[in-house]
């Protein structure tokens, strides 16, 4: 996909939004007004609607008033955090027999069992501060719902955007850090692949999709954005269409992603 374009432009504001971007509203959550508003622009620069609040429970309010596309939210707000706001908006999503909406998390100082409590309280992603344009760019062509077409058949290639070990280090601040979360979402990323295998053999839509949907979480702070892509595209397709008609990619979905894991392995 194009992301790697946007962020190697060298004025990242001549990005072209797809066309269908123009119908989708933004719903950001941040105390932070400078911050808030520098992401208000960008949207705007992009042709988004948008709605901006000031915490988590004004957050809330919003998303139970409108229909928005996708949600990014600062983790560590007054009054209620985006770690709660997240858990809300996915039980109010339950409730309502609400489509899933993304939910990307914005953190400054991420501390070393942040990426755990992200996936805990329901969010797809998280993104570092300061963000910049083109990394917004980037999560939204990957997250806003759209017709991008079957991404099922774009196979992971090791190349030089998969994480290394400095890059790694340098995000998250320490090796030790670095060392526990690899541990951790690899240990959970293996056990969910496994069990992705056994509903996808059993023809268990509703397992399946809830597997892959926790390995989405982990592919979001394990940095492979396009095997990302393809599992939130088969959860929808699982959800419409069953296992079955899905098999095939599956299995695919599963091998490439145990090549993903085996390379991070060996980091």
């Amino acid at each position: 996909m194009g992301s790697s374009d946007v962020a190697s432009q060298q004025d990242p504001f001549r990005f072209c939004p797809p066309d269908h971007w123009r119908h989708s509203v933004i719903l950001v959550a941040d105390d932070h007004s400078v911050y808030r508003l520098m992401i208000g622009e960008f949207l705007n620069k992009l042709g988004l609607g948008r709605e901006l609040v000031g915490d988590g429970r004004e957050g809330l309010l919003a998303f139970s008033r409108t229909r928005f596309d996708l949600v990014i939210s600062d983790c560590h707000m007054p009054l209620m955090d985006g770690f709660v706001m997240a858990r809300e908006i996915r039980l109010l999503e339950q409730q309502r027999g609400l489509r899933r909406v993304p939910l990307i998390a914005l953190t400054a100082n991420p501390r070393h069992d942040d990426a755990q409590r992200c996936r805990d309280a329901g969010f797809d992603a998280w993104l570092l501060k300061p963000l910049t344009f083109a990394r917004l760019c980037e999560v939204l062509l990957h997250w806003l719902p759209g017709t991008p077409g079957d991404p099922s058949s774009q196979a992971p290639q090791r190349s030089t955007s998969w994480p290394n070990r400095a890059d790694m280090v340098q995000t998250f601040g320490s090796e030790s850090v670095v060392e526990q979360m690899l541990d951790s979402l690899l240990r959970e990323a293996l056990t969910d692949t496994a069990a992705l295998a056994h509903a996808r053999l059993t023809l268990n839509a509703e397992l399946t999709a809830e597997r892959l949907h926790r390995l989405l979480g982990s592919l979001a702070f394990l940095g492979c954005d396009a095997l990302g892509a393809r599992g939130g595209w088969l959860v929808e397709q699982v959800r419409a269409h069953g296992v079955a008609k899905n098999s095939v990619r599956l299995e695919a979905f599963e091998n490439d992603l145990k090549f993903y894991l085996a390379y991070l392995n060996k980091l």
